[in-house]
């Protein structure tokens, strides 16, 4: 940032917030927001929808450039509103030692749900599950897109959690944990699905490409690979999570925020950024430029063309927490279609339909 505000003469304070959907908040209640912001895929409706959001995304140098499902995640009204920054997708992570170990080769990567089941089971010991998942939307949603289902209808704005494709990918992942093969992190005192990856304690996890800088860190002698998520019945599936540069209509300075916002999604930059965090930049280009420096990255960039960006529907975050909430109930017997139909009762109220 220090280099294009040397280059444009402009001032830049950059601001760590400790909570930012508050101080967000408080800013714009009280008529000062930030400049530039992060915003999260949660709060874009929340903003986008009375208009507090200058609509600039699509002026953008390179804006085609970025992936469609990143751009329709910040689209409000048929018009893109903010630009993604960056962003991860979900992959199967093994443990290569473990992987061998098993006797297990390179034909046996699971390329289906049966086959994911099958080697679970063999990676399986007495001190080890062979496969370990969070229980949470964020990791159990892709074996939604997997089944052919999803929270909601394409528009957002209509519930869909009730449904059979839903149904199966719950009934799925409930078989898998009741078997033995597969386990809850924190079933087995595990804070994450990485840090039971890395304590030995997993033998593969659905984990988002954030889990590398971890291993890496925390864990350095644990060899691993990452692969595509199996597909499911529908095919292939996998997760996005990202976060959008917002600039706010009542900000003095939009012009020059949206010129920070260029230089910031330039190829160079967004490569540079990769470089820095470990995140996958949001333009085409300047992915494919970052996975060639970065093979470990390459599972992750595969289901970026269908990856299923998070709703943005106002509210129905609180609705996904109590989701979560109902998950852990999958390994004691609670039924899966009680489970969804509670949850698109709660969806329904939120979202009016």
């Amino acid at each position: 940032m220090q280099t294009w505000a040397q280059r444009t003469g402009n001032k830049v304070n950059v601001v760590a917030s400790a909570d930012l959907p508050q101080q967000l908040g408080q800013g714009f209640a009280g008529g000062t927001p930030p400049d530039l912001f992060v915003l999260e895929p949660g709060a874009f409706s929340r903003y986008a929808q009375p208009g507090a959001l200058h609509t600039y995304a699509e002026r953008l140098p390179g804006a085609d450039d970025i992936y469609p499902n990143l751009r329709s995640i910040f689209t409000h009204e048929g018009k893109f509103v903010c630009a993604p920054k960056d962003f991860s997708t979900l992959a199967l992570v093994i443990d290569t030692e473990a992987w061998a170990g098993a006797g297990l080769t390179d034909a046996d990567l699971p390329k289906d749900w049966a086959q994911l089941e099958a080697v679970a089971k063999r990676l399986t010991t007495p001190k080890r599950k062979g496969l370990v998942l969070m229980d949470d939307v964020d990791r159990i949603g892709a074996f939604f897109k997997q089944a052919g289902g999803w929270l909601v209808d394409p528009s957002g704005k209509k519930a869909t959690v009730d449904s059979p494709q839903n149904l199966q990918a719950l009934q799925y992942v409930q078989r898998l944990l009741r078997s033995g093969s597969a386990a809850f992190a924190k079933q087995i005192d595990s804070g994450w699905s990485g840090e039971a990856l890395g304590k030995g304690s997993a033998a593969m996890v659905v984990e988002g490409n954030w889990v590398i800088g971890a291993l890496g860190k925390d864990y350095p002698q644990r060899k691993w690979r990452a692969v595509e998520l199996p597909a499911g019945p529908a095919g292939k599936g996998t997760l996005a999570f990202t976060n959008c540069w917002g600039i706010p209509s009542v900000s003095k300075n939009r012009q020059a925020a949206e010129n920070l916002v260029a230089h910031l999604t330039d190829v160079s930059q967004q490569n540079a950024l990769g470089e820095g965090f470990g995140v996958i930049p949001s333009r085409r280009l300047a992915a494919s430029l970052f996975a060639r420096s970065h093979p470990e990255q390459q599972a992750f960039l595969a289901g970026a063309d269908y990856a299923q960006g998070e709703p943005t529907a106002k509210g129905l975050e609180s609705v996904l927490k109590d989701f979560d909430a109902q998950l852990l109930g999958l390994t004691s017997g609670a039924d899966p279609k009680a489970i969804l139909a509670s949850t698109q009762r709660n969806a329904e109220q939120v979202l009016g339909r």
